[in-house]
Order: C-alpha cells, then structure tokens, then sequence
C-alpha cells in the first residue's frame, strides 16, 4: 500500500433506528494496513442486519488500542509508528473492532509511473475525452484516454515539447504542476491544490527523475468495493471505499483516485469522492472504476409500502423464476399484481410467441376451456405452430442484418432461408452460433457464410459476434481501452485477430461467393504496429503458427459454458421479448458496467438454459408457465412505479410487423407487399427492403447494425397520423373482401358484430358495459349506413391502444 494512499471507509447517514437484538455493530474494514507516515483511513462503525449494510451508527466513540502506533484523528486512523494495533468503538450497547497494521514508516518510497502517477491524472481528469485525453489533445498536449497507453504517455510528459513539462531540478517548478494548480494560468481551471496528496504524489516522483514504467511493476489484477450491496433509505448519503488488489499481492485503497458513475440516477447519485446521495426508491448500481478495472456496488432503497405479510406468503411459486422474482420484490417491499385473465393470456401468449393475434373462433374456444391445464396446454400448441417458425426466423434475420442492399436479393433469401431452417429444427441456440461463426463454402448453398459477406473485415466480424451473441460492444476499445467496460485495447485486436483469415471469393454463377479460411495473414494492431495473438475475449491465444481455421477455437470459446457472457446474453434477449424489458436493459448493453436487476434469476435462467443444452423452446416454455408472466398488467396499489422488478407485465406497442398482420387479420384483408404473393405476412418478409410506409412509421429496423435499439416501439405522432388518416387501415375496412363487407352482407346483428370484433382484436368478450354502450351508439345511427357505422366501429377499435399494445 502506498504510503499516500488514503483508505477512505463506508459512511451513511443516521437511519435514526436503534439496534435490535439481531442487529449488530461492525466496523468496515474490520482489518487494514497503513504503510508510510501520511497513510489514512477514515474508519466508520456501520449498523448490519443479518449480515448487511443498514447505516452508520452515529457518535460512536473511536479508540485506538495503541497511540504508540496508531491514533485516531476526527475518525481517521493515522500511523504514528510500526507496529499493530486495534481500533475499537462502541455505542447503543453494542461494539466492535478492527486491526491494524503500520509498516513502512522507516522505508523511502519512489512513485510508480503506472500505478500512483496516471491514476492522479485519471482522476484530475488530464486524460479525459474532454481534455489531454481527446483523439487530438488539448493545446498541442496529448495523454492517452484514461491513461490506456502508459509508454506513450510517460514519453508525453517527460519527452514531447523538449521536457518542458517537467523541471528536475525544481520539481515545484514544473508545468504538470503549476498548471492544475492554477499557479499559472490554466484552461482547464484547478485540478488539485498545491500541498494536497496529488500534489506531493508528483513533486517527489519528478524529484525522483520521473522514472517511467518499468516491466515489473506490480499490476493491477482486480479491484473491489465495500459496501458491495446497501440497503438505505430516500436522502441517506453512503461513502463507497474501492481497493485495488496488485499482482504482488498488495492492496491499496484507490477510492480517491476511482471515477464513479451511478446507472439510475433517479435512485441514488453519486460525487467525485464516492459518497452516494438517494435520490428515490428502486435498485441502482453504483459504478468504480480505476486502472482499466471496473467494479460495482448495488444500492437497493425499500418502497414506502404498508404491505399484509399474506401478500407473499399467499403467492404459489411455479418455478424459480417467481421465487426469485418475489424475493426481489420483497426485499424491495414492492407488491405483485394479480394473475391476468384467461383473455389476456391468450392474447399476449400468442403477440409474444408466435406475433399473431388468436382469431375470434380460437379465443372463444380458449375461453370456454375451464380445465386447470389450459394455458399449458396453449404454450405447447404455440411452440409447435408454423407461425413460431415466421416470428423467430424474422427476430433472428433482424439480429444477423438479412437485407438485400448489402447483399443482394438471391444471398439475402439464402440467408433468411438458413435461419429459418434452424428455428424450424429447433437448433440449440450453441450450434446456431456455432455455425454462424464457422460458416464456410457457398453464400447460396450455406446461407449462413452470408455473415461474412456482411462483415468482410476482421473488426467488423469480431464487433458483431460480440454484439450478436455476447450481447456487449466492444467498438470502443477499437481505439483505446474502453470507457466503460474492462476491454482493453490490446484484447480488442487480439479478439478481430481470429478472423483474420477470412476470405471472400467470386463463386460460380451470380450471386454467389465462396467463403473459406486461409492459412496466413495477421491483424496489425495501429498501437504496437504489430499483431496480437489471436485470442478471444478472456480467452486463450492461439499460437501465430497454427495453421489451422481460428475461427473454430473462436466458436469453442464462445459457447462453452465457461464463457459468463454467451449464455447470459441469449437469455436475456428471449426474457426481454417475453417480459418486455431486459434483466440488463438494454439487452445489446450487458456490460459489466450495466448489472442485471435481477442478478440472481438471470444466473439460474443461464444455469437452466445451459443445463437444457442451449434449447430455446424450453426456455420459453419456463417463462410463459411462471406465475410472474402470468401476472396482469394493471398495477395494484404501491408497485405502479415498478419497471424493473417485473411485479407485473408492462404494457408495450405491438411491434411494427405484428401491428400490421394484426390490423390485416382482424379487418380480414390482406396487405400486399411488392414480389411477394398476396397473403403474405409482414413477418413472412424475408427482407427489410420492402417498401412499407406502416412498417416505416412504426419503426422497422433497417438492418445496419446489430442492435435493438434500431427497431423503435415508442409511439410517435407520425403513428397516430397513419392510423387516423393514412391508407393502411382506412383502405383495409373499406375493401369489399373485409370483415366489414361480409358482416353488413350477413345482415349480422350488433350484438354478433360487437363479439367478434372483441374476440379477434381483444381476446375476450364484451363486458356487459361496453356491450351496452357499444349497441346503444349504434342504435343511435340507425338512420346511417349500416356499413359506415360498422367501419367505424372497427376503426375505433384498430386505432386504440388497447389494440395497439401488448398487455
């Protein structure tokens, strides 16, 4: 431990709750070391219930065992002389005490370049997207983002501008700094004072001759923070401590020199210093990072909710998932809605699996079925009908980009027809990507080689397998370790570097490439000017020489049950389809940096997953049976807030494909889309390039890039223009071959054409209320066309958001 380093400990603002009988006092750390004289650490009693962080116990009385070694200062442990010692407090009845250590204070200390200089400068912000750290620099001053490039950046301040940067003889006399404490004039203002740690930091490590890095520094292997996980209450502040644990074994408090970030600033921020302020209830995620090394901390603030306890002894979980799903919302004091109704299931089991509505004839079956299995027995029907095949070939051809612009209309068809084929054969999600990623020969014979008609350059390829299937990007670490995950720049080229060997010939016939791997040819990271060895993400490298396809040992990686992303991020995607939003929201963002809300369900789903050998089906088969998707959408007092902790199913636009089928369905007539037969679904379209205003307007992705975030479920006013005015559902009721037509033709009477619109657009019946409201209008326009009253009534129904969502 350095001997600057300050150890700054837990602090959280009084609960004003005395202890119980089972709560406890702790100190935090309860040991630590202090090494070199101007060594700190601030050491806070802490209330713990059953183990966790509830709050700091407040005028609780310090004391050192010692003062020969260690004293206590305004609460903070200083070193006075070698040696160990105990540090104890006590209040409300209870205590508690830590152990220390003193050493070092006796011993010189040189500053290393790596490990205590480029953190000062990380943290002053010297090397910043915003300053030093840009693509250019700053007024002819260049550092690498967040300190990535420690050569370059020791060269930098010691070399570049002839070492005007640095002032051996006078160290106080250096640029680097007289310029961040403002002594001379400085653009970007005060970083540090002079005489304060950092600044000390770096006068004795000039006055040491600036030594740069040196290959056996000790490097960083991980770092943690304490409290790792705190219950606390809206306006209850928190000091995070984070610690660096080096390759020699050495820990160092680092929370100074740490940046912060908090994911949900609606629950709780967070400062420069690491103290945590709540803002409101829920779950966040606090964020450190230092050094290329990421940590985080959950927050969890109760909702103020008067809870029954039947409202969780009541609940019969199915599965595992509603008992994990209930112990997050009780741990939370968040509610769980109702189970739906048998119409609702019905219409979001069929929007959900298969994106088709239930036609009037098949709702009216379901819901005259009172057998307790029936709604098994449905989720069976749905995994097994042709549709399923249609949705999940569309949903998978949106993640591997089929379009016919790139790649021309007979490699587009090949490809859309491959994927089909694996959804049809229920292919384990592990062989998929497998043969996604290995795939070889003819891009019409094998129309999964398309991918690599798509990503014809090694960092493309690597980017979207990372994105596709790890769920994470690692773009960013294209040009410099990434801001926001622990991907360095070096792994990144390494990662491309397996697909190096990609190449794409002309084949026989039109359209047709051939796509094989060679034995030779390298990736050249810009950085080092040379490649880096071959190897996948936290994986290991294959040797240069190795003659053989690495995109082989790439796909070993990926899918191994060892890999803690592959499983994850597959389970994710298909949780969000079914619930609506993401354990990791959103799902192409599951960095490290971006926890689940549920951390515990989505290990076991991955675990299930895994266990059911990468069958999607049966995975679907668990989400729609738990109680937790089987919950209605209609909040019940106190979880109404709730948009991550699934205490109900949330409501959502239908997506683009799936409004317009249904809109076809329930009007009985057809969309016609160009070179495609008439009856054509929206999600039978083996390509994007179809011209739709509709599916335009309600947000169907193009197909460029491999993330959700390019189909757009949110509603628009451009939306509510087409519905009102536009041609797609005005020129559907007014088609002689509608439903319209047929029932004004049949002389059908109200009652009849108010329940089958109900069933085919809503699942259910009328109740009687609406019934009577419904035939009461229409009686009201006896003198009007029969046809435009029942147009309109359908419109009314096609246009509402009852409709228009998923619910």
């Amino acid at each position: 431990m350095n001997r600057f380093a300050f150890s700054i400990l837990i602090a959280i603002t009084l609960t004003g709750s005395s202890l119980s009988a089972s709560d406890s006092l702790a100190l935090l750390p309860g040991k630590f070391t202090l090494s070199g004289p101007v060594a700190r650490q601030i050491v806070v009693a802490e209330k713990m219930h059953d183990g966790a962080d509830i709050g700091v116990a407040s005028e609780v009385m310090l004391a050192s065992s010692d003062e020969k070694v260690v004293k206590i200062e305004g609460g903070v442990a200083v070193p006075v002389g070698n040696g160990s010692a105990k540090i104890s407090a006590a209040w409300n009845g209870q205590s508690a005490s830590a152990d220390v250590t003193v050493n070092a204070m006796d011993r010189p200390w040189t500053p290393s370049f790596r490990n205590d200089v480029q953190p000062i400068l990380m943290a002053a912000g010297c090397s910043s997207g915003a300053c030093h750290g840009a693509a250019a620099g700053k007024n002819g001053f260049r550092l690498s983002l967040r300190g990535y490039d420690d050569e370059g950046d020791w060269r930098s301040l010691t070399r570049s501008a002839m070492g005007r940067r640095i002032n051996y003889a006078q160290p106080q006399r250096s640029l680097m700094l007289l310029k961040p404490t403002q002594t001379v004039p400085h653009k970007g203002g005060e970083r540090f004072k002079v005489g304060s740690i950092e600044y000390r930091m770096l006068a004795e490590w000039i006055a040491a001759s600036a030594p740069g890095p040196a290959a056996d520094d000790p490097r960083i292997a991980s770092i943690e923070v304490l409290p790792p996980a705190a219950t606390l209450k809206p306006g209850d502040t928190q000091q995070l401590i984070v610690l660096a644990h080096f390759s020699d074994g050495q820990v160092r408090d680092v929370t100074r020199w740490a940046k912060y970030t908090a994911a949900d600033t609606s629950v709780a921020t967070i400062d420069d210093a690491g103290k945590v302020k709540v803002a409101g209830r829920g779950q966040a995620a606090i964020v450190a990072w230092y050094l290329s090394r990421l940590v985080t901390a959950s927050i969890s603030v109760p909702y103020d909710n008067q809870l029954a306890a039947e409202v969780f002894s009541s609940q019969k979980p199915r599965n595992f998932i509603d008992a994990d799903v209930l112990e997050k919302l009780k741990s939370l004091n968040l509610p769980p809605s109702m189970e739906c109704s048998d119409g609702e299931f019905l219409r979001r089991a069929f929007v959900d699996t298969i994106g088709v509505l239930p036609t009037a004839d098949e709702a009216r079956k379901f819901l005259a079925d009172n057998s307790p299995d029936n709604r098994d027995r449905l989720i069976e029907s749905l995994l097994n009908r042709p549709e399923f095949v249609d949705y999940w070939a569309y949903r998978w051809s949106d993640l591997l980009l089929v379009n016919s612009k790139d790649l021309g209309v007979s490699d587009a068809k090949a490809y859309y027809a491959w994927i089909r084929r694996q959804v049809a054969d229920n292919t384990p999600w592990d062989e998929f990507a497998r043969k996604v990623v290995t795939a070889t020969g003819s891009t019409l014979d094998n129309g999964a080689a398309n991918f690599y008609r798509l990503h014809d350059d090694p960092t493309k390829a690597a980017e979207t397998v990372s994105q596709a299937f790890l769920g994470m990007s690692v773009n960013c670490a294209k040009c410099h370790n990434h801001p926001l995950e622990k991907w360095t720049n070096d792994q990144y080229y390494a990662f491309a570097n397996l697909f190096s060997r990609v190449r794409v010939k002309n084949g026989p016939g039109a359209g047709n490439f051939i796509v094989f791997s060679a034995d030779s040819g390298e990736l050249i990271q810009p950085l080092r000017g040379k490649p880096q060895p071959p190897t996948p993400l936290d994986g290991q490298a294959v040797s240069f020489d190795d003659p053989g396809d690495r995109r082989i040992h790439a796909a070993d990686w990926l899918v191994s049950r060892e890999n803690p992303y592959f499983t994850r991020a597959i389970v994710n995607r298909i949780w969000a389809n079914f619930m609506g939003v993401g354990l990791v929201e959103a799902v192409d963002d599951m960095r490290k940096t971006n926890p689940a809300s549920n951390e515990q369900l989505l290990n076991h789903l991955s675990q299930y997953l895994a266990d059911q050998k990468y069958d999607l089906k049966s995975l679907m088969r668990l989400i729609l049976r738990s109680q937790t998707y089987q919950r209605q959408s209609a909040p019940v007092p106190g979880n109404a807030a709730d948009r991550r902790f699934y205490s109900h199913y949330y409501p959502r636009r239908l997506m683009a494909e799936v409004a317009l089928d249904a809109s076809s369905q329930v009007s009985g007539v057809a969309t016609a889309f160009d070179k495609s037969p008439i009856g054509t679904r929206a999600l039978e379209l083996p390509d994007v390039s179809v011209n739709s205003y509709f599916l335009k307007v309600f947000g169907r992705p193009d197909r460029l890039a491999t993330c959700a975030c390019e189909r757009s479920e949110q509603p628009t006013v451009a939306q509510s223009l087409h519905i009102a005015n536009g041609d797609t559902i005005n020129q559907k009721l007014q088609s002689k071959d509608s439903i319209v037509a047929r029932l004004v033709a049949e002389k059908a009477p109200d009652e009849k054409v108010i329940e089958e619109l109900y069933l085919s657009a809503f699942s259910r019946f009328p109740t009687d209320a609406e019934r009577a409201r419904i035939v009461a209008a229409m009686h009201e326009q006896k003198d009007a066309d029969r046809r435009e009253v029942i147009e309109d009534l359908y419109w009314g129904v096609l246009s509402s958001n009852q409709f228009l969502f998923n619910h």
